[in-house]
């Protein structure tokens, strides 16, 4: 597959007649094309090959296919639907790399021409070298890394590369060259240390270069409206940069705004979308979408938000627009994302029996009870199947997802949340690490997380997002979680929500509902968290660092806690075995109280805006990593040749059409070339200049 290139053959299959197309499917499903691999035609035909999940490997990261079960079986109406849905999707792809980094989209185009266009020597150690960088760049959606967020250092030089940009008629300016290869500036995309500012030390391009926090929060609470019951997102669409005048102005992100040539572009395939729509109120959620889109106003957003909570019915949804935080150090800013998703029925039925005990689980909950919902509302789970991703979800993709984040909307209106049935399924497919033989002290645990592992942790998921996040209320009076818990929100948040789905998870009630078989499914979660968020997560951390991403500081807070606290009782007991060190749970009882007593804590720190108490569990616990522990595991793991992270090339819609141009099908592909991808979206979803 050396010279196969996705975008060339696709382009090609477009100008092919109905019958070719269905040739050209079956080929492009296995990696290939007729004028790439002419000898290997009659073979590819053969569909009744095992599908491979796993692409290939490279740095510290694994490239993962995953199928779309249930697409043949939608109707024409609902597979335009889907694909209307997807190429909104992509055509916003631009937005992220631009929010990540302000020199991103410079630095990318340069590594594409040079992908495209160098004719010289691919077999050398320095060529290798910059292959993987750039696949790491794509993978990043930027020159940061997608998780640790440090800055990724090239295996080249500046002199090689230098040649690659002459020789493939690629241009970079020198101070974009100076941040390549110069690990001094703009070395972390989000930096959530106080101390080294969280503006001046932060890369990601949602403010201009001399804002400061400070004077973000002035901004912002300026405009708050006392005592308001529904207040909107401010912050969420815009860039926040210095007028000439040396006031602050929001450039919007919207049609003839800021990214406004990309949000055209998502504006034309959404209100397709809209057309196909399954029901009025799918339509009506679409309709306020791109009404969104085009205006910038953050009231159409919450109303968007309301409808699309409320339509609850037919096969088809999605995720679209600017959503989660997590990249901006003050969490006021969205980075844009999409996800569209088709209904899994039989795992949505038996799941969505959590939903329909929310309010049991709220009413068991330890958090006090003047923090607990006196009716939970509006909570619905389903278990769907991706049929295509974008911008901040993709290659790197969550498996959950709880929607609207506005706590006013949830409150009121309630929420969505879906577990990503077949993104599972294709991590769990993709190979086995050996990760559980390495860092699990007995046989008897590893057997237990292999015979329970996989339904613990979509159990976890599920009730994480669905009882987690739609637990817990605010007092009246206290400010949204951002304004009080500020740059530790997000990990308070994630945290909390785990504890929720921790606690329940050795609760007889879900042997009851017949979520699990026994309670051995909740000890191999138990399990399978305090291993990691104490030791098999640091393998994602470089020599020396500490934690920065959210979701890690959550699960070491969490993790660290516990094992403190239960200490004079033995709960967690570290044991150190020929050499190796492990973390055995000795009391799943004791420790499940200590995780309702964190719960308890976090949900009050949340409600009553505690920002002290906050910071001062993020910090002690969730940080600091115990570095000759972190020397250990990063041993440990290069020897199994383990990639910590996972993400996925993305299935291709092809729509066919008859002889008059009508669509008359949309077929799905499978191709397997994570750089014919990332061309092929660099080729026909490109919409944005280098300077935004």
């Amino acid at each position: 597959m050396a010279n196969f290139s996705l975008e060339s053959c696709y382009i090609r299959q477009l100008k092919t007649t109905h019958k070719m197309k269905k040739t050209f499917i079956l080929l492009l499903a296995v990696g290939l094309c007729w004028s790439c691999q002419p000898q290997q035609q009659e073979a590819a035909q053969d569909t009744g090959k095992e599908f491979q999940y796993f692409a290939e490997q490279f740095a510290d990261l694994k490239i993962i296919r995953y199928q779309i079960p249930g697409f043949d079986q939608l109707s024409l109406q609902q597979k335009k639907l889907v694909y209307y849905l997807t190429q909104a999707g992509l055509s916003g792809r631009d937005i992220i790399w631009d929010q990540n980094y302000r020199h991103n989209l410079k630095i990318r185009r340069a590594l594409e021409k040079i992908v495209t266009n160098y004719k010289g020597d691919k077999t050398t150690p320095d060529w290798e070298e910059f292959m993987v960088y750039t696949k790491r760049v794509w993978f990043a959606n930027g020159i940061h890394h997608h998780y640790g967020m440090n800055k990724f250092k090239p295996g080249f030089s500046r002199e090689y590369f230098s040649g690659l940009l002459a020789e493939s008629g690629a241009t970079l300016p020198d101070e974009v060259l100076e941040v390549i290869f110069n690990p001094k500036i703009d070395g972390k995309k989000v930096n959530l240390d106080e101390a080294k500012g969280l503006l001046k030390g932060s890369a990601v391009n949602f403010y201009g270069p001399d804002v400061t926090a400070n004077e973000v929060r002035e901004f912002y609470e300026k405009r708050k409206i006392a005592d308001d019951p529904a207040p909107v997102s401010y912050g969420l669409n815009s860039q926040l940069v210095r007028a000439e005048d040396g006031s602050l102005q929001e450039r919007v992100w919207k049609l003839h705004g800021m990214y406004g040539a990309a949000i055209e572009k998502i504006i034309y395939w959404l209100e397709k979308a809209a057309a196909v729509a399954e029901n009025s109120k799918q339509k009506e959620a679409l309709d306020l979408l791109v009404e969104y889109y085009k205006t910038g106003d953050l009231k159409v957003w919450d109303e968007y938000n309301i409808a699309w909570t409320s339509a609850t019915e037919g096969d088809i949804d999605y995720i679209n627009s600017f959503i989660e935080v997590y990249n901006d150090p003050l969490a006021y800013r969205g980075s844009y994302e999409s996800i569209v998703e088709i209904n899994d029925f039989e795992a949505s039925k038996r799941m969505a029996t959590l939903a329909e005990n929310a309010q049991w689980f709220e009413d068991n909950s330890t958090i006090m009870d003047e923090h607990k919902k006196a009716n939970v509302v509006g909570v619905t789970y389903k278990v769907v199947n991706v049929a295509g991703e974008a911008g901040d979800a993709s290659p790197a993709t969550p498996i959950g997802v709880n929607l609207p984040n506005s706590s006013w909307i949830r409150a009121r209106y309630g929420s969505k949340s879906v577990s990503l049935g077949n993104i599972v399924e294709a991590y769990s497919k993709a190979g086995s690490s050996g990760m559980l033989e390495e860092f699990y002290y007995s046989d008897e645990l590893v057997q237990r997380a292999k015979e329970y592992g996989d339904l613990a942790g979509k159990l976890h998921t599920a009730m994480h997002e669905v009882i987690g996040h739609a637990s817990g209320k605010l007092n009246e009076g206290v400010g949204t979680t951002k304004e009080t818990l500020k740059n530790y929100s997000s990990t308070l948040e994630e945290g909390r929500a785990d504890l929720v789905a921790l606690y329940f998870l050795l609760d007889p009630k879900l042997v009851e509902l017949g979520l699990m078989p026994s309670l051995e499914v909740g000890k191999a979660e138990y399990d399978s968290y305090i291993n990691n968020g104490l030791m098999m997560q640091l393998r994602r951390i470089e020599p020396g660092e500490n934690i920065e991403e959210a979701h890690m500081r959550n699960r070491q807070m969490v993790a660290a806690w516990v094992y403190e606290k239960g200490r004079e009782d033995n709960v967690i007991e570290r044991v150190v075995k020929e050499g190796k060190t492990y973390f055995v749970i000795n009391d799943y009882g004791q420790l499940r109280k200590l995780f309702g007593q964190l719960l308890r804590e976090l949900q009050r720190i949340k409600s009553e805006g505690d920002f002290a108490a906050g910071q001062s569990l993020v910090e002690n616990y969730g940080v600091k990593v115990d570095q000759k522990l972190h020397e250990e595991v990063l041993a440990r793991v290069k020897k199994l040749n383990i990639a910590p992270y996972g993400g996925f090339i993305n299935p291709v819609l092809v729509p066919v059409e008859d002889e008059v141009g009508e669509i008359i099908d949309i077929e799905v592909t499978y191709p397997d070339d994570f750089t014919g991808q990332m061309l092929y979206y660099a080729k026909n979803y490109s919409f944005l200049p280098d300077e935004n």
